[in-house]
């Protein structure tokens, strides 16, 4: 059960990452993509890690277990990339270990941001959803644009879109806790 939430919350933050992204890059003039994607995936993480412990908030080991494979999702992501780019180059250097962490420190660094804004095992509902989201439109933007971020945010009715996916994230682990509490007879499962 816990590789059908991790792999269900995996694919379902990589496509609005890159709806997201992909939004902003088409929109906004300027914007760098290394930035937009980094800052991106490190929001949606979060929020898709917040909405998962919600939704498996009554079978707390499916939480410990699933919690970490899905903070790691940037890392994995930013490796996979790597990988092909490594290929794509055919230059092996781009996976040094000095190379990596510096990657890493940095992605670390926005994760902690969007941890600080979204508290743990609270679903991101709309309110909290769009400040937190005004935070990621201001850090991801160029200077000197004519509407603030939150203005940007409201015209490009990116907060629906990814409050769809925290809905969907949400329920199907309520779907997967009920379940196994079916299949168990009432009591938790082991995961």
């Amino acid at each position: 059960m816990i590789a059908s939430i991790v792999a269900f919350c995996s694919l379902g933050a990589l496509n609005v990452t890159q709806e997201l992204a992909g939004a902003i890059l088409r929109d906004i003039e300027g914007a760098d993509p290394d930035l937009v994607a980094e800052e991106t995936l490190c929001l949606v993480t979060i929020v898709t890690l917040r909405a998962a412990q919600a939704g498996l908030r009554e079978w707390p080991d499916a939480v410990a277990a699933a919690e970490p494979v899905l903070a790691a999702l940037p890392y994995t992501y930013r490796r996979y990339l790597t990988g092909l780019d490594m290929l794509d180059r055919n230059d092996p250097s781009l996976a040094e270990p000095a190379s990596v962490e510096a990657v890493d420190r940095r992605l670390q660094r926005k994760q902690r941001f969007y941890e600080g804004q979204f508290p743990e095992a609270t679903f991101p509902g709309e309110e909290m959803l769009t400040s937190g989201m005004e935070l990621w439109m201001g850090r991801i933007s160029p200077p000197k644009l004519p509407e603030t971020p939150s203005v940007r945010l409201r015209k490009m009715g990116l907060a629906r879109l990814l409050g769809a996916h925290l809905r969907v994230v949400g329920a199907y682990c309520r779907n997967v806790v009920a379940s196994e509490k079916d299949s168990a007879g009432g009591a938790e499962g082991n995961v």
